[in-house]
Order: structure tokens, then sequence, then C-alpha cells
């Protein structure tokens, strides 16, 4: 198959790498040209000079930018990927973005005859580049089938949830899941490097219980070094609990802990970590 990726940071650069090597053809598109001639140089493919130029001819085109307004010009401009793509083709958005815009872009891909899934992923950088993403996805049974085997490159369990929206909606579930796990570690870690206690020997025993998570795994030892400079930055988890507060008080669902924890991130960023790994939520109390 004829494919394209349309976005290459740091998820999309090594998500479009795992295409190239494991599914087919890939041209990419991304708005710094230097960073496609370098992803060309690493992995093979072609590059193109517009989203619209990226997705002519292809059968599955993927985004994965940064925000709302980012998918709207690479897929909905005038040079957007919409006006390239053939009818019977399949536009797979990886953005963690709104349920509105996932519905408008369903109901632009339709006008042209062209299928959608919107599809946000979880795993982070490492799972990124490990092939080992998670895919939440919203779209029609039938897509969904067209478009699985191909999103396996890259994806280590992908699911449908439900129609288009469904995927972002369980995107916003991840995320609330994940702000109160890392305040919870973060606020666990304080009272025990206060208590006196040897922090690392405390998780590594705990960690073998049920306190136990991912979080805690892969990213105590880090944060005891009080390193952040890494992983899924906070200005985008705040991107993220804010759709998700959003979407919250439109259906009338109480997010008490999220508030919180979003209210927290924001005093991160005003230290000046906004570009931190989202486990900096302890900085708040080891850096006054």
């Amino acid at each position: 198959m004829q494919l394209a990726f349309i976005g290459l940071g740091v998820m999309g650069y090594p998500m479009a790498g795992h295409l190239q090597q494991k599914a087919g053809a890939v041209r990419v598109y991304n708005r710094s040209a230097e960073k496609a001639r370098k992803w060309v140089e690493e992995f093979g493919g072609e590059s193109a000079s517009t989203p619209a130029e990226a997705a002519r001819d292809c059968d599955l085109v993927m985004l994965c930018v940064g925000n709302d307004d980012d998918v709207r010009q690479v897929a909905l401009g005038e040079n957007g990927a919409l006006a390239g793509m053939k009818p019977g083709s399949i536009l797979i958005d990886h953005t963690t973005a709104s349920v509105t815009l996932a519905r408008e872009l369903e109901a632009g891909a339709s006008s042209r005859g062209v299928d959608f899934l919107d599809a946000p992923v979880s795993g982070g950088q490492a799972g990124a580049e490990n092939g080992a993403l998670t895919i939440m996805i919203g779209g029609e049974p039938q897509t969904y089938e067209r478009a699985e085997s191909t999103l396996a490159a890259y994806a280590a369990f992908s699911k449908l949830i439900g129609p288009v929206g469904s995927g972002q909606l369980a995107k916003m579930v991840n995320q609330i899941c994940i702000a109160g796990v890392v305040q919870g570690l973060a606020e666990a870690l304080n009272f025990a490097l206060r208590a006196g206690l040897d922090a690392e020997a405390v998780i590594e025993t705990i960690s073998k219980g049920a306190a136990g998570s991912w979080q805690m795994s892969n990213r105590c030892q880090t944060m005891l070094r009080d390193e952040y400079e890494f992983g899924f930055a906070v200005d985008w988890m705040r991107k993220d609990l804010g759709m998700a507060i959003e979407e919250a008080e439109r259906i009338g669902a109480e997010l008490p802990v999220t508030r919180t924890v979003d209210s927290f991130y924001r005093e991160v960023q005003e230290m000046g970590g906004g570009r931190w790994d989202t486990s900096s939520l302890l900085t708040r109390f080891t850096r006054r």
C-alpha cells in the first residue's frame, strides 16, 4: 500500500519509521522540511512539500500533530491532506484532540468519500520508538478492520472503542487516570523523603503490591534523581486535561482530582517546567 504520515514530532517521527520498515511505502510531510529530509535519509521513503501532496493516491493517511488547530491546518486546509486523498482511502488522526474536531474531520472526510478514524495513542515517546503504543479508536468497524494490520506497525495493542469521537474520549479517560496516579506518586515520594526513609527501598517493596503502577516502575528513579528533561511534556498534559475538563462540564461528570492536579501542573509551568516530563509534579515539593 501507499501510505502517508503527516507530522514528524517526537511521536510521529518513530511511528512513521516503523510504518516504512514494516508496512509499505511511506510519503511524509512535516512543517519543518529539514526534519522530513532527515527522516528520509534515515528510513527511506519520500517527502512532500504539502499535506495534500503527501496524501495523493495513498490508501491510508496518518496525522500526528500538536492540537486541534494544527490538525485543521494539515487536514482541512486548501493544501490539507483531504484535498489530495482519493475516495475509499482512510484518514487516521493520532493527535490527542477534541471530540468536536474528530466529528468535524469525519464530516470533511465523508464529503470526499474518505473514511475516518480518530485514533489517539498512549505509551509516550518510548512507546513510539519501540513500536509498542496503545491506540484507542473511534470509527466504523469495517474501517478499523481495513486499517488494523497497518496500525500494528507501531502499536502493541489497538481497539475500536465505538463511533467517531470515542477514541478521543477514551484518551481523556487515560489522561485522567495518569494525572491522579502521578500526583499520588509525587506525594508519596515526598512523604518518604521527609520521613527519612530510603525511598528507593520503599518503592522497591511497595511496587510489588497493590501500590504498583507503570508510573512507579518507569518514573520513580528519575523523579528521585530530579530528572525531567524527557517524556510527555507538562504543556501537552495541560492541553489534554483541559479538554477532559471541558468535556466533563458538557456531560455533567465531576473531576475534582483532575482539576486539582491540573492546577498543580500550572504551578510547574510557572516554575519554568512546561517542557518537563509529567512526573515533575514532585518539584512542587522539592524545589521550593
